[in-house]
């Protein structure tokens, strides 16, 4: 259940946010949506998969946390465990508002019923402000509403990627079969990657369009991070070893 507001300096002066990572605090996911233009920050941490919803919905596209459901290979003792937080995480529990024809300028709002949201009278040191006494957004705030921009207008302007995508038809399904060291399988399916064959075979002046739009340099992002898959595997099996 969810409960989102416009981001009130006067309503929600006293309002804390917690900081740290968790699957209590809304992290146990086994993928987050990731968006083009944070690909190059993706790739050196977790692989860049396609997917869509049924098979009419557009593409989009999910950095891979773990093999399961609910499953986050990032996730150990309260922190977040690689160098890079894709936004889509990062910056919960806020989210932009629009008005409803969804035109006009973005609005910061919080989602009042997130697990991160620490009441005004919650002991101190709990969670970090957003404002300080004078109504004044605190740096945690203003970075927050910083990476909340990054993600809007990373999205928003994702469309023309994910149309080029299948302009040059260059994403193929992908499935996985893995075998753990405990001689447990996992499975994925319903993902796509970057057909790379496919990509090899265009001219120069399809190429030459893909980099001119802007879109050749995350659709290698996307091939490189496919090496992170196998550093995924070790991940899973340092957890069942209960490392």
């Amino acid at each position: 259940m969810t409960q989102h507001a416009a981001l009130d300096n006067s309503m929600h002066r006293d309002l804390r946010v917690r900081t740290d990572a968790g699957a209590d605090l809304g992290d146990g996911v086994m993928a987050t949506l990731t968006v083009p233009d944070e690909f190059r920050s993706v790739q050196g941490h977790f692989p860049i998969l396609f997917r869509r919803d049924n098979g009419q919905a557009p593409f989009f596209a999910v950095a891979l946390l773990g093999f399961e459901n609910g499953e986050n290979l990032f996730l150990g003792e309260g922190r977040w465990d690689a160098g890079y937080r894709p936004l889509s995480l990062a910056v919960q529990p806020f989210l932009i508002g629009r008005p409803a024809g969804g035109d006009g300028p973005g609005q910061v709002h919080i989602d009042l019923a997130h697990p991160r949201i620490v009441a005004g009278n919650a002991p101190d040191g709990e969670g970090t402000r957003l404002f300080d006494a004078n109504g004044l957004a605190s740096p945690f705030l203003d970075e927050m509403a910083g990476r909340l921009g990054a993600l809007d207008t990373g999205y928003r302007g994702s469309g023309a990627f994910f149309d080029a995508l299948a302009d040059h038809d260059l994403l193929e399904p992908f499935s996985l079969e893995i075998t753990l060291d405990d001689g447990s399988v996992n499975s994925l399916v319903g993902f796509h990657i970057i057909d790379e064959e496919r990509l090899r075979g265009l001219g120069l002046g399809a190429l030459g369009a893909l980099h001119a739009a802007g879109h050749l340099m995350p659709i290698f992002m996307a091939l490189a991070s496919l090496s992170q898959i196998a550093k995924l595997v070790e991940r899973k099996n340092r957890r069942i070893a209960g490392g």
